[in-house]
Formats: C-alpha cells, sequence, structure tokens
C-alpha cells in the first residue's frame, strides 16, 4: 500500500545549525505491518531520529504523521 509521510522537527540542532522547524514529507509503497512496526518504534524510542539521521543531535518536539493514499492522489 502506498503511504504518505510527514515528518515535523520544531527546535532542532542539524550540524551545528539550529532551525525553528523543519518539515520533511515523502511516499513510500509499505506492507502495513511494515507501518505499524515503524510506528510502534517512533513510539517507543526516545532518540528514533538522532540514532537514524546524520547530523542531527537535538530536537525539542517532533511528530510523524502517516496516512495512505489512494493512487488517484499522486
Amino acid at each position: 500500500m502506498k503511504v504518505k509521510f510527514t515528518l515535523t522537527m520544531d527546535d532542532a540542532t542539524v550540524s551545528g545549525g539550529h532551525y525553528d522547524s523543519i518539515v520533511i514529507d515523502w511516499v513510500s509503497d509499505m506492507a502495513q505491518d511494515e507501518v505499524l512496526r515503524l510506528s510502534q518504534q517512533w513510539i517507543t524510542s526516545q532518540n528514533f531520529l538522532t540514532q537514524r539521521m546524520v547530523g542531527l543531535s537535538r530536537v525539542g518536539e517532533s511528530s510523524l504523521t502517516i496516512e495512505p493514499i489512494e493512487e488517484a492522489q499522486l
């Protein structure tokens, strides 16, 4: 299934630079169980972003929105 991800990070430090807000969105083709696993990791891991993003050392607040999309929306 096609899924749209929207990652919002506020008060972030990337490679020593400060950013008030960063928004990244992308579309991916994933199985439903993969989406569930990813969302569970997001909820349970305190350092989910800093462990996975090169240069990101701090995030004040963040949110990840996961939405299934229809082929017609692409």
